[in-house]
């Protein structure tokens, strides 16, 4: 007797063009590669402080669906410069930002998984109250993160390379989780275990 066929949650979906592509490729960000010896980095054609958050941030983001170069790369550091400069700036734009993070969630691709856990541990530290906002959202952002979280799955070649790239899916999720319980609040630790009834701090 053949069991039931595999659901295919973890199953990767098919990624659509972003708005992010979009307006990369009509030059509408200020921004540039800066070619440096150890890694590339984005030239800001203007002090990043000065950016309009409620604008950019939801469109660096819209671009973590991407997974072709050059796209996936300015988004990816696009992200994370805005939020290492953002401060108070950050807080408002919260809820623009949950869309696109489901929706690159959802693409169940390994690669856009580990960048956008990256980036969601970067965005809960990244300016005060944060933590306490996204948990409103949990229940948008956790599903995919329940499905995942029993993944210890390098996507580099062996463990070792892996675990120095913090490319695990398993331990992202983790560490994600702590985050969301640490800087959310009185009530992040009980919506964490309604969604994923096995998590535990």
């Amino acid at each position: 007797v053949r069991g039931p066929p595999s659901a295919g949650s973890v199953k990767k979906r098919p990624a659509k063009h972003t708005a992010f592509r979009k307006f990369y490729d009509r030059g509408d960000f200020p921004i540039a590669v800066q070619h440096e010896s150890v890694a590339n980095k984005i030239a800001w054609k203007v002090e990043i402080e000065n950016l309009d958050y409620h604008y950019f941030l939801p469109l660096f983001f819209d671009g973590l669906c991407e997974t072709e170069f050059p796209y996936e790369f300015f988004a990816r550091q696009g992200v994370h410069d805005m939020l290492e400069h953002g401060g108070n700036k950050i807080l408002p734009v919260v809820p623009q930002l949950i869309i696109p993070i489901k929706n690159a969630l959802n693409l169940r691709n390994r690669q856009v998984l580990c960048t956008t856990l990256k980036v969601i541990q970067h965005l809960v530290v990244s300016a005060e109250m944060v933590g306490e906002a996204l948990v409103p959202y949990y229940r948008q952002i956790l599903p995919v993160l329940s499905i995942f979280k029993h993944m210890d799955v390098n996507l580099g070649d062996g463990i070792e390379y892996g675990q120095q790239k913090r490319e695990n899916i398993g331990v992202l999720i983790k560490e994600t989780l702590e985050l969301f319980e640490r800087y959310g609040g009185e009530n992040a630790y009980i919506n964490i275990k309604y969604m994923i009834p096995t998590y535990g701090s």
